[in-house]
């Protein structure tokens, strides 16, 4: 998601996180969590094994692995800076409270603040060795990243600030933001930056991203459109080159495109499942996007109060049900795959909106997930759309919580954990905080 500017704008030079509002989030944590922050140094010598995929399910040591996973977008860029950096570990260790397994979060920041690549190859050392953080600390507590490479939005850069690097320097073929994806100078600039993403040596782990287990799987783009062309053609062609690409660099990851789950203009699902009827008009095709060999998996996003202009709540969370039986039937008949939805929301701008509203929400995925999950189905697991920690007021859009402010919802998620557990164990790491986890919630 991220649609504004304004979150990562808004923590650039630190004026607005004032002392006394850090040192409120540190003793909020503390006696919530306990010894949230009681690892210093990398001491833990968690054994992760990579994930794979076994038909339509995921595997983990010939284990399913059904996820329970979250999306915290903005770690790579709070772990730039010394005042911003605790909220990674802060976060990662309250998932791991929570049984949680799977974080999707950004490996890029294109021309922005905080950029990783400044300029076509040109990367800021600095913010790569925030990335390199990211995921040592994740390692630390047995969580797995999920690591988007490009956005489609404007925010963190996107595929527009690519198309004005190759206007700019005279090697453009159209202004177009959707040139990002036909013209040959921006692919090869996709390319070197995939390149250097998956060829990076950890300067704390030492281990190379493409070696990393703590690594789920490589996202293509976030939420693709391309509506210059809305037969699918441009961005069919885009996504098999650049998948074969990264597959000849590393093929240890799992990789997803990074799909809303739209059906195209050839799809009979375009009228009877996609929200309306602009959707078969955005140049993607969930179906066609995610067959091609190098795709491991399928990813799906719910956003039903932003998809649609008017529908009732019970309308909205109805086809939330329909939407996402009808991308899991999907990977277990025509994809032979699993499918993951990587996110979902719901907006605290709806009028009338309630909390209690958003945990209905929560509880609808989640239910789905579990049903599938009992079946062995192809309903992989989903992500919320977005966690944070306290003081992050400013990083925040309508969909974001933090998860523990609220009983009732982290209720939700922890016995989703539990539900998922009792059907098929847990993953190590997280199987040592089962116990603790699910006590009375089996």
């Amino acid at each position: 998601m991220v649609k504004s500017s304004k979150y990562k704008m808004a923590g650039g030079n630190g004026l607005f996180f004032p002392i006394l509002g850090f040192a409120s989030i540190v003793a909020f944590m503390y006696l919530s969590f306990g010894d949230l922050f009681s690892v210093v140094n990398y001491k833990n010598e968690i054994s992760l094994s990579f994930v794979g995929r076994n038909g339509s399910n995921f595997v983990v040591d010939d284990k399913l692995f059904y996820i329970n996973g979250w999306n915290s977008y903005w770690f790579m860029d709070h772990a730039v800076h010394d005042h911003t950096r605790p909220r990674i570990r802060a976060m990662l260790q309250a998932a791991a409270k929570m049984g949680l397994t799977v974080c999707r979060t950004w490996a890029f920041n294109d021309g922005d603040y905080n950029a990783l690549q400044i300029s076509p190859g040109q990367f800021d050392e600095r913010v790569f060795k925030a990335l390199d953080f990211v995921i040592a600390e994740a390692r630390e507590v047995g969580i797995r990243l999920l690591l988007s490479l490009v956005n489609n939005l404007d925010a963190y850069g996107g595929k527009t600030r690519y198309v004005k690097w190759a206007w700019s320097e005279g090697v453009g073929l159209s202004s177009s933001n959707d040139s990002f994806f036909y013209d040959p100078s921006i692919r090869i600039y996709f390319k070197n930056y995939v390149k250097t993403i998956l060829t990076r040596k950890n300067t704390i782990t030492g281990l190379q991203y493409r070696d990393d287990p703590t690594i789920f799987g490589w996202e293509l783009i976030n939420e693709p459109r391309c509506i210059t062309d809305p037969s699918g053609d441009t961005l069919q062609d885009w996504i098999e080159e650049m998948s074969t690409f990264i597959k000849k660099i590393d093929n240890k990851h799992l990789l997803t495109v990074g799909l809303e789950g739209f059906y195209g203009p050839k799809s009979p699902k375009r009228k009877t499942v996609n929200p309306e009827f602009w959707a078969a008009d955005m140049g993607v095709d969930f179906i066609r996007n995610s067959a091609h060999s190098a795709i491991d998996f399928a990813s799906v996003h719910i956003y039903p109060d932003q998809w649609f202009k008017n529908k009732s709540l019970d309308g909205k969370l109805k086809f939330v049900a329909d939407w996402m039986h009808s991308h899991i039937e999907d990977g277990e008949r025509e994809l032979k795959k699993p499918v993951m939805f990587t996110e979902f929301g719901l907006s605290d701008l709806n009028k009338g909106f309630d909390p209690a509203q958003r945990d209905e929400f929560y509880k609808i995925v989640f239910d789905v997930i579990y049903e599938s999950a009992k079946k062995k189905g192809a309903g992989g697991g989903s992500f919320a759309w977005q966690f944070l920690v306290e003081g992050m007021e400013e990083f925040n859009d309508d969909f974001g919580i933090v998860p523990w402010k609220r009983a009732s919802t982290y209720s939700i998620i922890t016995r989703h954990t539990c539900r998922l557990a009792k059907i098929h164990g847990g993953v190590t790491p997280i199987t040592g905080n089962l116990k603790n986890i699910c006590n009375g919630r089996w």
